[in-house]
């Protein structure tokens, strides 16, 4: 269980602050109407991903064994990729330039679409939740429902911070904005280099 909890926690967090079309809509949101306004937006991800979850979920409860072993070594490689990608971004990253207001979606409806058509939650669901989701359940289904939980929760409260502290400061300075950045890059090499070794540990471990 605390295997599944602590996977959960610690993908959502680099989920909510690495920088994608969601985050430029909260900062256009809060820009445009304020962080109480915008609040709301945080549970945007977990109305989104629904459908999202439930196709790639009937799609893997469909494939042997050997595929979502294969797709969880995908995941893991996935996110080194991501991690090397963020680190090399923080050489660059200068702090966010102010959204143009007129840009900012109005309504959570808006925010649910604006997630609905990001890629992030379909490469993390089919990759990584996906997966960890379905191995779970067919070892324990309350570990299953651990994750999901520990992973919106920690997602929609980091969000809902994020929303928060970027209001009130209206930027977040640019050596904070780096700390979160590289700290999610660590989550997402460290949550990819233990897919990996579990993976292996499976091939190699009868």
């Amino acid at each position: 269980m605390l295997e599944y909890i602590l996977l959960g926690t610690g993908f959502g967090f680099p989920a909510a602050v690495q920088p994608g079309p969601f985050q430029a809509f909260l900062f256009a949101r809060v820009a445009a109407n304020g962080w109480k306004q915008t609040l709301p937006a945080a549970l945007a991800p977990m109305i989104s991903d629904i459908p999202v979850a439930l196709v790639v979920l009937f799609a893997l409860g469909r494939l042997p064994g050997a595929a979502l072993q294969a797709l969880r070594l995908a995941g893991g490689l996935l996110l080194i990729f991501l991690a090397v990608s963020t680190f090399r971004s923080l050489r660059q990253r200068a702090g966010p330039a102010p959204p143009e207001p007129k840009a900012a979606p109005r309504t959570l409806l808006e925010a649910v679409l604006v997630n609905l058509f990001n890629p992030n939650p379909y490469l993390g669901w089919a990759l990584v939740l996906g997966p960890a989701v379905t191995k779970a359940w067919h070892q324990n289904p309350s570990g299953a429902v651990a994750l999901i939980a520990s992973f919106y929760g920690t997602m929609v409260a980091t969000l809902a911070a994020f929303i928060a502290v970027f209001g009130t400061t209206r930027w977040l300075g640019a050596g904070l904005q780096k700390g979160l950045v590289g700290l999610s890059a660590v989550g997402l090499a460290a949550l990819g280099a233990y897919q990996i070794i579990a993976v292996l540990r499976a091939a190699l471990v009868p």
